[in-house]
């Protein structure tokens, strides 16, 4: 084993070091949750990343993600991540999928190997589909819900979407989840923090719950893989 995931094989052992390196993982949308399941996937030895975004750093994505720096506003998330995952593990194969989903492209990332799926985007519609989509298909995932407005790591856990309270987009999924006549429990990344009012539309957000949301979730993902 690569004396970079010494550490990782002491703690799980060589042989599910080994394991990670065959798995596959999706990441849709690599912004302040997403980035951090990137950044912990690619430390713990997952052979193949599937990163999904359009998107570019903006200045406004320095406080809390991780990829964004000064000297990378304007360039593409999937492209910076692409370099940073190989400068962490040279053998992971990263695949970018360079699109905005949604209801008319949303099979195209379904083309590849996927053995598990983390939805760390922000479109509602686009979360719809996912549940869907991993339903029918039967691939594991886990559907992060709202991390803005909040401040206190401590209160995020990992649950069922129907234990879930305090959180807007929450509701609007349990009531397409109950429309669907969907009976499968849905795993999420959920935040028990009262979000905080503020005076604009856009949501507000600082380093640590978005971070601490990608660390839970990259957490669970390795746990969720060894386990098969």
């Amino acid at each position: 084993m690569l004396p970079s995931f010494s550490r990782l094989e002491s703690l799980i052992g060589l042989s599910n070091v080994e394991k990670l390196s065959k798995k596959s993982v999706l990441v849709l949308g690599c912004g302040g949750v997403g980035g951090y399941v990137i950044e912990a996937l690619a430390r713990s030895n997952i052979g193949t990343l599937i990163l999904v975004d359009y998107d570019v750093v903006e200045e406004s994505n320095i406080n809390r993600q991780i990829i964004a720096t000064t000297k990378n506003i304007g360039k593409k998330k999937t492209t910076l991540f692409e370099k940073r995952i190989k400068e962490i593990n040279p053998s992971c194969k990263v695949i970018i999928i360079d699109k905005f989903i949604n209801q008319e492209n949303i099979l195209d990332i379904f083309k590849y190997k996927i053995d598990f799926l983390v939805d760390a985007c922000d479109t509602i519609q686009t979360k719809k589909e996912i549940i869907r989509n991993c339903l029918v298909k039967n691939i594991s995932f886990l559907t992060c819900l709202g991390t803005g407005n909040r401040l206190n790591p401590e209160k995020l856990t990992i649950t069922t979407l129907e234990k879930t309270s305090y959180d807007p987009l929450a509701r609007i999924l349990r009531k397409y989840v109950k429309d669907e006549h969907i009976k499968e429990k849905i795993p999420v990344l959920f935040s028990s923090e009262q979000p905080a009012k503020t005076q604009t539309r856009t949501p507000s957000s600082g380093a640590f719950v978005p971070a601490s949301a990608g660390l839970l979730i990259a957490s669970y993902v390795v746990r969720y893989l060894l386990s098969k």
